[in-house]
């Protein structure tokens, strides 16, 4: 049996669609950029997915997205256009971590993957996986200090990945801690967790679910 699900990452610069068959990818469209050019790329990359697969949309399952945390004008047009399609094409919607998104990309043996998203300053948002890419820390937004994570880099190899992954690099100077600073989340390591999720029935109220934006909104001038 088929199962199509679109996913939806907007959570940070990175907007990207990925329609994915079976938890396989078959159509990405990304673009990186620091204007968060969501709102308008958005839906043509959706649209664009589908004519690539040459799949229509009354044939998509269910509709997964990143809840985050992350940017919160970014997560709310993804949210947004998600809810707006599992509602006129009754179906599903999904939500995933952001965090654990990110981690999908660590490919290395190690002992922990801990992702981390810039969230301005010296501060992140952070969660700390297994190899197995299970999560073991709760996500926190923390200020970086060279002793963060001391409790990870003293028992084994640490890789840290995302644009917070930089920010850690100047501080730290733990002999067995990597880094993936230019790593963003991607639609493209949604579709296993999506399917997973699928199959299991783990959906989100598409009228009340709400991103998880872990810090309140500050406007700014």
């Amino acid at each position: 049996m088929k199962t199509t699900i679109l996913c939806l990452e907007t959570a940070t610069t990175n907007c990207s669609v990925a329609l994915t068959v079976n938890g396989k990818v078959v159509s990405v469209r990304e673009e990186n950029s620091k204007k968060h050019a969501h709102a308008e790329k958005l839906h043509v990359f959706i649209e664009e997915v589908l004519h690539d697969a040459q799949i229509g949309k009354k044939e998509i399952d269910a509709i997964a997205v990143s809840k985050g945390p992350g940017s919160y004008t970014g997560l709310r047009i993804g949210v947004s256009a998600a809810k707006g399609l599992a509602f006129a094409l009754d179906i599903p919607i999904i939500t995933i971590g952001t965090l654990n998104v990110l981690a999908q990309q660590v490919k290395d043996q190690v002992d922990f993957i801990i992702p981390l998203l810039d969230a301005r300053r010296m501060e992140v948002y952070g969660a700390v996986f297994d190899n197995n890419k299970n999560q073991i820390r709760d996500i926190r937004a923390e200020i970086l200090t060279p002793s963060s994570f001391a409790e990870f880099l003293g028992t084994g190899k640490c890789i840290f990945i995302g644009d917070g992954a930089a920010k850690f690099r100047t501080v730290s100077d733990f002999n067995n801690a990597a880094f993936l600073p230019d790593r963003y989340p991607s639609a493209k390591e949604m579709g296993e967790l999506a399917l997973d999720k699928y199959k299991i029935g783990d959906f989100d109220d598409v009228a009340y679910f709400e991103p998880f934006y872990l810090k309140e909104f500050i406007p700014g001038k």
